[in-house]
């Protein structure tokens, strides 16, 4: 899951808890909308956490040295 789909679904629960008050037979919305929150606060951590963790492995150091030459050429 990544940080987009995360928001959708945060934003999604949102919507249905806070702004829906409609009756439906055998669901409560506010539920589901407190469960699709709460999935994708988990999603958007778990992505942070791993997208942070693949940054930190994958950096390469340069090293800058001055070029100076060892002989002259003809």
């Amino acid at each position: 899951m990544g940080i987009g789909s995360s928001l959708f679904l945060i934003a999604v629960g949102a919507i249905l808890y806070f702004a829906i008050d409609a009756d439906v037979s055998g669901i409560e919305i506010s539920t589901v909308g407190i469960i699709l929150m709460v999935i994708g606060i988990i999603g958007l951590i778990i992505t942070l956490f791993f997208l942070g963790g693949w940054r930190a492995r994958h950096r390469t150091v340069v090293e800058e040295r001055p070029v100076t030459r060892d002989r002259e050429y003809y």
